[in-house]
């Protein structure tokens, strides 16, 4: 007997796609009048987070492509949002920092944010949210094995 897929409410990759829509509605809500993509808003976090650092940790912070993050990371520099410079002694790397605009734009919309999560974890319970982030890590941690 040939295998059988599972049904599609049963489906991983389905699951976790509508997961992250229920997820991002409200996100996508709270950038709405910002003039800021997802994408954007996940390169801010993590320089707010961590602080200046290469385009390369912040590619994979962000969970973006290094294609990708070189046009977010041009238009976010023409905007004021964050600064780029060329590393001394490697011209081809460059660091990232967060500016006050940057700054500012993630304050404001701090409510609103730790709102959203504050919602989820409600919905869910903390534990099982903790739990949750837990077993999407390993799941994460898995394909480098």
């Amino acid at each position: 007997m040939a295998p059988k897929l599972p049904s599609t409410k049963r489906s991983l990759p389905i699951a976790l796609i509508r997961a992250r829509e229920a997820i991002m509605g409200p996100i996508r809500e709270m950038l709405a009048d910002t003039g800021v993509t997802e994408q954007q808003w996940r390169v801010l976090r993590v320089l707010a987070e961590y602080g200046p650092q290469d385009a390369t940790e912040v590619s994979e912070r962000a969970c973006l492509l290094m294609p990708s993050l070189t046009r977010i990371v041009k238009r976010m520099s023409e905007v004021g949002l964050i600064t780029r410079e060329k590393d001394a002694r490697d011209g081809r790397r460059q660091t990232l920092s967060l500016t006050a605009e940057g700054q500012a734009l993630i304050d404001n919309n701090l409510t609103t944010a730790v709102s959203i999560i504050a919602d989820i974890k409600a919905r869910v319970g903390a534990e099982e949210y903790e739990r949750l982030l837990d077993l999407l890590e390993a799941v994460a941690q898995s394909k480098d094995r």
